[in-house]
């Protein structure tokens, strides 16, 4: 597995990406997020309950909640957080569940905070999906990144 670098790269104890691409990367003093999903570390979702007959349940508020969290997770590995970015793309299953991920967003951002756009799209990478954001966050370089955050930066 790739390894995290001040640049960027696969964040362990996150949950790991479905393909060949990082959780993060950081070119000079942008910060680029990969689509970021409601998946833990263990492959199941935040957001998804099934009861004893096998009725799945899907909950926009707890998913929104959690891909927001795992992005404010990926940014201060990277010695950054929720108020450094810039502009976020969320991508939904259905657009009925914007009026649920716009109450919990609101909680994280106000009209000061990112640019935002959201879509409407056919599916995303598992039927337990209703959410994905990717995110572009902007720090200046010369910013210290906080010593439990320098995984490789004096190999």
């Amino acid at each position: 597995m790739a390894e995290l670098s001040e640049r960027g790269g696969v964040i362990p104890g996150l949950a790991t990406p479905r393909g060949r691409f990082p959780h993060v990367k950081v070119v000079g003093d942008l910060i680029f997020v990969s689509g970021t999903s409601s998946r833990r570390p263990d492959n199941t979702f935040e957001g998804v309950t099934v009861d004893r007959f096998g009725t799945t349940d899907l909950d926009i508020r707890a998913q929104t909640r959690a891909v927001i969290e795992n992005i404010g997770a990926i940014l201060r590995e990277v010695g950054a957080e929720l108020s450094d970015i810039a502009q976020l793309t969320t991508y939904l299953v259905s657009m009925n569940d914007f009026g649920g991920y716009n109450q919990v967003y609101a909680e994280y951002f106000d009209e000061t905070g990112p640019t935002r756009t959201t879509v409407a799209v056919h599916q995303l990478p598992h039927p337990h999906l209703l959410i994905e954001i990717q995110a572009v966050a902007y720090r200046p370089t010369g910013a210290a990144i906080p010593e439990r955050h320098r995984h490789d930066r004096d190999s």
